[in-house]
């Protein structure tokens, strides 16, 4: 069974309401194996293409009326860049291994630029598209990551609401345990700067100086005739002593 073509084909033919089940099918095909990251990427777009339409044609039902413009910017990164930056990201170690295990590679780029930005301030402000562009990756692949995260109970999210139609950036934190105490550890890791560490000597007290030649000091030709006189008148004395007490 081809699972790409099978779930193109729904995606295709099935009305909009019923696209999040499509899209549920989609991802349980990508855990299992039978989907790639790029086959699973495309149908994914593909999804929030249709999901996207109508939304799409009210904006130019209205841009019509009113004769401004709409920008066509697309979203989804397709350069070589993109694609190094978000192997990059996923590669750094910012997740532990068990975390990553359940995320694609876009969304641990995606987690890994969140983790970098709690690590420096405590939560992640950035935007949507700032983590995106950041992280190589689409902003539905940023939306679905923290949603999956959330709903794994990894973070929190914060939406910070000004007024009725305005927003400011959302507040995404960690609370996940095992994923904070990675990220200490990876802090206190590069804190060492690569694993060379400095040796300090200890004030450990010596009863003797350390150079050998001051405790045996050499003697000179002079001094060590002397030396030998003195213990022969030395030896001398005693043997007359000796001999008075005998008689």
């Amino acid at each position: 069974m081809n699972y790409a073509y099978e779930i193109r084909r729904q995606v295709e033919a099935a009305p909009r309401a019923a696209l999040p089940a499509v899209a549920s099918a989609l991802w349980k095909a990508f855990g299992e194996g039978h989907l790639s990251e790029a086959e699973a990427e495309a149908l994914s777009g593909l999804i929030e293409a249709r999901q996207l339409s109508g939304i799409e044609r009210s904006a130019e039902q209205v841009e019509n009326r009113t004769g401004s413009p709409r920008s066509r910017a697309g979203t989804r990164p397709r350069t070589d860049a993109s694609m190094e930056r978000r192997r990059r990201w996923a590669a750094s170690g910012r997740l532990p291994p068990g975390l990553a295990a359940r995320f694609t590679l876009a969304e641990q780029a995606v987690l890994a630029v969140v983790a970098v930005e709690v690590a420096k301030r405590g939560r992640c402000a950035l935007a949507i598209g700032a983590v995106a562009a950041l992280a190589g990756v689409s902003e539905t692949s940023v939306r679905r990551a923290l949603r999956e995260a959330r709903t794994l109970g990894l973070i929190t999210v914060d939406e910070r609401r000004l007024s009725r139609f305005r927003s400011d950036t959302n507040l995404v934190a960690i609370i996940d345990r095992a994923w904070t105490a990675w990220l200490r550890l990876a802090r206190r890791s590069t804190g060492l700067g690569g694993g060379c560490q400095t040796r300090q000597g200890t004030n450990t007290p010596v009863p003797y100086l350390v150079n050998s030649g001051g405790r045996n000091p050499k003697k000179g030709c002079r001094q060590a005739a002397s030396d030998l006189a003195d213990k022969a008148r030395s030896e001398i004395r005693g043997a007359g002593r000796t001999g008075r007490a005998m008689r």
